[in-house]
């Protein structure tokens, strides 16, 4: 991996910055020790079905362009992704989710609010993830939504997906496969569904997320992976 390069550029007048934050989530700092990206995931992963107007949702279209413009821009020296989700689309949460996972840059993850479904694979795709003590992350099996034919051939299809989601999710923490596996199928504590919710300090002890932090630890680490790769490639 060769060293990110820092390189001149033109400042952003105050209305592009307010048109991006509108537009996409995304923040670039300008005037830090390092130059890191902010990427916000938020509400409902949309797909490729177009969710209602008064859902907040984050667009995939939005987001991979995103990734892949970050991890070419030599400007760029870090990725601070922010994450309060409910879920969504289970393939277009793991496409970005495994998009992160392999860039180059450094990332780091904090998890604000709630990681749901499909964000618990988002939060570990970082190289770092963190969670505020009042956030949690919810386990639960694959759902479809829409017409399913009830066929063997459906419930199948969605063992797969499931087990897609597990191997990305064990490859990339320290959480096992098969406690992994026993909380998404408990049944003793959500009311009327299949699943956990594992709190802040739960979701670190078993292995899902990597440390207890808020936005200033989050940042600190990313400036230290920062430096530390640029001490490699002095």
């Amino acid at each position: 991996m060769g060293k990110k390069i820092k390189t001149e550029k033109s400042p952003e007048t105050l209305a592009e910055r307010a048109d991006l934050i509108e537009k996409t989530g995304e923040v670039l700092t300008q005037d830090a020790r390092h130059l890191i990206h902010c990427l916000t995931i938020i509400g409902q992963i949309e797909g490729h079905y177009v969710l209602p107007e008064q859902s907040k949702s984050t667009k995939y279209e939005h987001i991979i362009p995103s990734l892949v413009a970050i991890e070419q821009d030599r400007s760029v020296e870090g990725l601070l992704i922010i994450l309060n989700t409910v879920g969504g689309d289970v393939e277009a949460g793991l496409a970005i989710a495994e998009l992160i996972a392999g860039m180059k840059t450094p990332t780091v993850s904090l998890v604000v609010g709630g990681g749901h479904s499909i964000g618990v694979p988002l939060a570990v795709s970082a190289k770092h993830s963190f969670i505020v003590p009042s956030a949690s992350m919810t386990i639960h099996p694959v759902r479809m939504n829409g017409t399913v034919i009830g066929v063997p051939q459906t419930m199948a299809y969605i063992d797969k997906i499931q087990d897609r989601m597990i191997r990305f999710v064990t490859a990339n923490s320290a959480v096992r496969e098969k406690e992994f596996r026993r909380l998404m199928m408990n049944t003793d504590e959500l009311i009327m569904d299949v699943g956990t919710v594992l709190e802040g300090e739960k979701a670190v002890e078993t292995g899902l997320i990597d440390s207890m932090g808020g936005l200033s630890d989050a940042v600190e680490c990313l400036y230290d992976m920062i430096e530390n790769t640029e001490k490699r490639y002095r």
